[in-house]
């Protein structure tokens, strides 16, 4: 079809005159003119007297051209830009099939056209097949990206060719881009409404369909109608099913599958208030009874929440059969949201009220609440058990009692009382706490042994965030270079764009590490401007994320400046093990190599390999006298470091708000002070960059206004100095607030060698009550990893939180969050460690901390597990008051629990 319906475009050779010189027709020339003038509106009637042949020789010349525009980036980008935009339209003119015009089409340097020149391509494509059209268009949809920025295109195509409308994602994109209304807070324009201009659109009972399946929806489809008062699509969607222009079942079956298929919320909330707003009756709800079981299931909260709502009204109208009651009730009682927990025992209750026939059923269900970490839910399903025991036969009896063996020692006594014999007896074995193994330093492997391996390793993905993969393709390199600076040279030559790194700011404004040192490699960079960056020190009011940041950076334009020549045969301060420390024994080897060549190390490479040698390890000893047996000032300079008790040091405190109250505004971030310690020896014998470690910085509060990045490099900075590391974490921490990933370090310092002292219970601290979830799980890791290497020290740990806590720095339920998820690990004691030492101060204060209650069952679980025992202050009293709240319950709980 293809060759043969271009060649039908015209079968007259117009344009057949030879031009002067070059022997092609006056009309290619005027073509190919034109399109390196930049000038697209003029392609279309030029293309139109040109035949079969004519075009194959344009579309040859087009090819040649666009890759010749892809090197005026820089030099030319307002031409370059011009003639992409005419080379556009030219391709899918010139192209005999569907297939290659979209291919043309979708390339990602034509991609800034694609929704400027549909009409034009249109123009140049008009009068083709509809076949012809109908495929370039299904061609187009199906890839999103092309699809998205090419919907006038596209849909001129289904328009002329009268095929079906392609509903993909990316179409769909395009397609609810048309519709908006400038703002999403009032109409910007005189005009139809969101609903007046979808109702008149006939593609729109197909696209909604589609765009209510969407994994990803479109950013105006999740607008609320606060936000978008003027343009809400659930509202719009809604009036239309009602109207009859889209399909109700349809629709009511797209949104039902996408809810169930889960997601991120945001995703969620188009179908879900498309889903409300339509109101289906109780009959289509029946029809679709598996589907919200599944949601209950594995969806987020409020999709659940939904679809546990209409499956109890429908239960309420006796439309819920006992088996989809006692499958949805596992569903629910599996997840971890209290609320839903609680809706669902409730609604088993009002079920079992209305037939204690089915308590065979369900109560087996209920049962999984026992093995639950919340024990004021474990109560709630005992008793809901205990109130409908007696209409269960024995087997279901059997099953209940032994799923009570979960329950907590705090309710232990009722079950007994109520099962008997048949409920198992406590195994008379001791508490043993359970804790991670300890974490191993792994070995960091060899550097590439070829420069095709090299390459390899450079152009990996994800090797500039990995520390480990980082310096062993810097070490590569190094290696490599220093062995055959041409081959390297060559073989990146080959493999990167390396244009891009002539331009000084390309460096400035976006530092890509290992481009630095290539760049270096190749000559590509004046000597002065890496020597200036070598030169940098930090400033004494600068932060310690840029302090950090700064000696890794130093380091790397040094490697930049002395890549390739005889003063860098290999790097010092590759690490030999995956925190980032070195074997001393492996250091000593490589500064007698440096010794042998008669070279004198790298400032900044010698200063971090000082900084990650391991002194605390077996071969320290040995190490040191090797070192000092070199006889060169390299050497003595690691014999005197691994001698030293501590080389670095650091303190954190706050500022109190009792002695001055001008503090009493400021936030715990705004009140620290981190106090580097004066050694002379770092101050005068380091690069500039390391200098801070010697005390330079200023001891004051002090912000940072970073977008904190690269943290994974900062523990391999410091690996054998935790508490520095500490200390240099703790300000991020502390500013943490709900940011995400700020617990990111503790990983790294958790396995790092080194004193523990207060800047680790402070970090720690601080990140048990993270904002994000997965933040508190990291510093949950972390606390554990400590404990097993016998490094944590849990009453340092607690004394921190205590004021945090009371001070509002640290919220209860956060610290609750992440104390209950440590404990249920088998570290039930550890976390009392922690728990037994915050409490005293949280609980004679005045008036305890909201949400405290919390905390205090956490506690609880844990002395009853552990067997701890003692008196806690201020416990007696809270224990001793009335009431029925969360606090008083847990504080007589854990009074109990520590009695003898």
């Amino acid at each position: 079809m293809g060759v043969g319906a271009v060649t039908r475009r015209t079968e007259k050779a117009v344009g057949t005159t030879k031009a002067e010189g070059n022997g092609q027709p006056v009309g290619v020339e005027k073509l190919i003119e034109a399109v390196r003038g930049g000038r697209a509106d003029e392609v279309p009637a030029l293309l139109e007297g040109l035949g079969a042949a004519e075009r194959r020789t344009v579309l040859a010349e087009l090819k040649s051209l666009r890759t010749e525009v892809r090197g005026w980036e820089r030099q030319r980008p307002r031409d370059a830009a011009d003639v992409r935009r005419a080379l556009y339209v030219a391709g899918a003119g010139c192209h005999p099939g569907a297939a290659g015009a979209a291919t043309w089409l979708g390339g990602r340097d034509l991609l800034a056209w694609r929704s400027e020149d549909g009409g034009l391509v249109l123009r140049v494509v008009d009068g083709l097949p509809p076949e012809w059209l109908a495929d370039l268009a299904g061609r187009l949809a199906s890839r999103p990206a092309v699809a998205e920025h090419s919907y006038e295109l596209i849909r001129g195509l289904v328009e002329r060719s009268g095929r079906p409308v392609p509903a993909t994602d990316g179409y769909v994109l395009g397609w609810a881009w048309q519709f908006r209304a400038g703002s999403r807070w009032r109409r910007s324009f005189e005009g139809p409404s969101l609903l007046e201009r979808l109702r008149e659109d006939p593609q729109t009972p197909a696209l909604v369909v589609h765009a209510l399946s969407m994994a990803e929806s479109p950013d105006q489809l999740t607008w609320t109608v606060t936000e978008a008062p003027h343009a809400h699509w659930p509202t719009a969607v809604a009036a239309l099913v009602a109207e009859g222009v889209v399909d109700r079942a349809a629709v009511l079956d797209a949104a039902v599958s996408r809810l169930l298929r889960g997601g991120r919320p945001r995703d969620l909330r188009f179908p879900l208030d498309v889903l409300r707003l339509v109101e289906p009756t109780a009959a289509e709800f029946r029809e679709r009874i598996p589907d919200l079981v599944g949601m209950t299931a594995d969806t987020p909260s409020p999709i659940a929440g939904y679809a546990q709502e209409v499956l109890a009204e429908l239960a309420e109208e006796g439309a819920l059969s006992t088996a989809a009651l006692a499958e949805m009730t596992s569903a629910v009682l599996f997840r971890t949201e209290k609320k839903l927990v609680r809706a669902q025992l409730t609604l088993v209750g009002k079920a079992l009220a209305r037939d204690a026939g089915a308590a065979d059923e369900l109560l087996p269900a209920v049962a999984e609440v026992f093995g639950n970490e919340d024990t004021d839910l474990q109560g709630r399903a005992l008793k809901l058990v205990a109130r409908h025991l007696s209409a269960v036969d024995d087997s279901v009896r059997r099953e209940l009692a032994a799923q009570a063996g979960l329950l907590s020692p705090a309710h232990r006594q009722t079950a007994v009382a109520l099962f008997g014999e048949a409920l198992e007896e406590e195994p008379g074995f001791p508490y043993e706490e359970i804790l991670p193994p300890v974490p191993g330093a792994q070995p960091v492997g060899p550097p590439a042994s070829t420069v095709e391996e090299l390459v390899e390793d450079l152009l990996a993905k994800g090797v500039s965030e990995d520390p480990v993969r980082f310096e062993r393709a810097l070490d590569g390199v190094v290696r490599h270079a220093h062995r055959d600076r041409e081959a390297v040279a060559r073989a990146v030559r080959e493999a990167f764009a390396i244009e891009v790194w002539q331009e000084p700011h390309h460096f400035s404004n976006d530092f890509r590490a290992l481009h630095a040192v290539l760049a270096g490699l190749l000559g590509l960079l004046e000597p002065s401007w890496i020597e200036d960056r070598r030169a940098r020190e930090p400033e004494s009011t600068a932060c310690f994320h840029e302090a950090l940041t700064g000696i890794r950076d130093a380091r790397l334009w040094e490697a930049s400046a002395l890549i390739g020549t005889d003063a860098l045969p290999l790097l010092l301060a590759s690490p030999t093990v995956s925190t980032g420390g070195i074997d001393p024994l492996v250091l000593v080897e490589r500064l007698r190599v440096y010794r042998d060549a008669g070279v004198e190390p790298a400032p900044a490479d010698l200063a971090q390999a000082l900084l990650r040698v391991l002194r605390t390890g077996p071969d320290a000893g040995r190490a040191e006298e090797e070192a000092s047996a070199l006889g060169t000032v390299a050497g003595r300079r690691l014999g005197a470091w691994l001698r030293a008790d501590e080389p670095l040091a650091a303190t954190v405190r706050f500022l109190g708000r009792e002695e001055d109250r001008s503090l009493e505004t400021w936030s715990v971030f705004q009140r620290l002070v981190v106090e580097l310690a004066d050694r002379a020896v770092v101050r005068e014998e380091f690069p500039p960059a390391f200098r801070w470690l010697g005390g330079t910085l200023e001891t004051a509060p002090r912000r940072c206004y970073h977008w904190v990045t690269g943290v994974e490099h900062w523990a391999p900075v410091l690996p054998a100095d935790r508490e520095v590391l500490a200390a240099c974490f703790v300000p991020s921490l502390a500013r943490g607030g709900s940011s995400r990933e700020t617990t990111e370090p503790l990983t790294g310092l958790a396995e790092a060698e080194g004193r523990v002292g207060r800047a680790v219970a402070v970090a720690l601290a601080l990140a048990l009550g993270a904002g994000d979830a997965d933040d508190r799980l990291r510093a949950v890791d972390a606390l554990l990893v400590l404990a097993s290497r016998g490094d944590l020290d849990g009453r340092q740990v607690g004394e921190e939180l205590a004021w945090l806590v009371a001070e509002g720095s640290v919220k209860p339920n956060r610290l609750a969050d992440a104390a209950r998820t440590a404990a249920i690990t088998g570290a039930y004691g550890t976390v009392w460690a922690v728990l037994g030492a915050a409490l005293p101060e949280l609980l004679d204060g005045g008036k305890p901390v909201r949400g405290l209650g919390e905390v205090l069952a956490v506690a609880a679980d844990c002395v009853e597990r552990c067997g701890a025992r003692g008196d806690l202050p201020g416990l007696d009293g809270l224990a001793s008051g009335k009431g029925s709240s969360q606090l008083v319950v847990q504080a007589k709980r854990l009074r109990d629990a520590l009695r003898p």
